[in-house]
């Protein structure tokens, strides 16, 4: 799943047309969660409309966290918080902060304890 982007039009895996890894779709979500019994796949390096944005059922979801990416995307900012019941909540900025641009790498599995 490292640098692959999830696309509801696939099966399996694909082509990626950023011409670099692949694409994946919700049935590798699925697979993936089962097989390390976990609830989900919080991912990034990928810019997203409204700062996050969720996949497969609410079983992944891509964070971008630098709005208005490099000047061009007109894209929002998002944040995701987990606090100490595992509950995620998000943030999202339109504007970036001191008109600093910025991109953040990130990939953290949560699994969710009932």
């Amino acid at each position: 799943l490292l640098w692959s982007d999830p696309d509801k039009d696939v099966t399996g895996w694909g082509e990626n047309d950023r011409g670099v890894s692949f694409t994946f779709g919700p049935d590798v979500v699925a697979k993936f969660l089962t097989r390390h019994d976990l609830d989900l796949i919080c991912r990034a390096h990928q810019v997203v409309e409204d700062g996050y944005e969720f996949f497969a059922k609410r079983q992944l979801v891509t964070l971008f966290s630098a709005p208005n990416y490099c000047g061009e995307f007109d894209n929002a900012g998002g944040m995701m918080s987990v606090d100490e019941t595992l509950m995620c909540s998000f943030q999202v900025s339109l504007l970036p902060v001191l008109g600093f641009f910025s991109c953040f790498c990130l990939i953290c599995i949560c699994t969710i304890i009932d």
